[in-house]
């Protein structure tokens, strides 16, 4: 089972539950992702990795992208399809980039938009890059894993998905499923996605992300979408 299939399980039988809220103080925006939204993208991605850079369990795709609700979905979809998530772009078969990127040290680099509104990037990225959100959009909104996802296939950084599953739970067992989580934790990797995004998602709880937080803002953010519970 991948670590997508273990994360997602709480909260299938609730498709149209807010899953990720993400807030970005910087930008003044909000956007609300239901369960199906995010397996929807968490799917098209694992689609394009699959088609495309035709990534198989174990290989290394790297992440360098901020708190934010298309992170999630760039995250879910590689697990989904076995993928490594590292760092380190040298080496890896792709690295997710955040806009204003033109290559890696990867061999294919993706640049994600961050758009508000999940629009491509207004330009083209130039030819050693894609950009991500454009292509992907066509890819399919279901996924079916090609090859079985085994406890033991390398998940996050030095960690398998059983060892990472081993750790969201130190942090999903402080969390219920009734809880609506407020949360300013980076996502950077490995600690932080796994306690600010990973273990509210385990925990059966939803999430309401807050990039660049502006202090004078967080306390109405909580008020405003009811959370119960605070990271920070």
């Amino acid at each position: 089972m991948s670590l997508t299939d273990a994360l997602l399980r709480p909260h299938l039988s609730s498709p149209a539950k807010p899953l990720v809220t993400h807030y970005d103080d910087a930008t003044g925006s909000r956007v609300e992702l239901s369960v199906t939204t995010l397996v929807n993208w968490a799917a098209k991605t694992a689609n394009w990795l699959v088609e495309e850079p035709e990534i198989e369990p174990g290989d290394p795709v790297a992440v360098a992208l901020p708190a934010h609700w298309q992170t999630a979905g760039v995250l879910l979809g590689a697990w989904w399809c076995g993928a490594h998530v590292v760092a380190d772009a040298a080496g890896a078969k792709v690295a997710f980039t955040g806009p204003g990127t033109t290559s890696s040290a990867a061999e294919l680099t993706a640049v994600v938009s961050l758009d508000p509104m999940g629009r491509g990037l207004a330009s083209a990225p130039g030819a050693d890059a894609v950009d991500f959100l454009s292509d992907a959009r066509t890819a399919g909104d279901t996924y079916s894993p090609l090859f079985p996802i085994e406890r033991d296939t390398p998940a996050l950084c030095s960690s398998t998905v059983e060892e990472v599953l081993t750790q969201v739970s130190t942090y999903a067992g402080k969390i219920a499923a009734s809880d609506r989580v407020l949360s300013t934790v980076e996502w950077d990797l490995p600690d932080g996605v796994v306690r600010g995004l990973l273990a509210p998602l385990a925990a059966g709880a939803s999430l309401v992300q807050v990039s660049n937080p502006d202090p004078a803002k967080l306390a109405d953010r909580g008020r405003t979408e009811r959370t119960t519970l605070e990271l920070a």
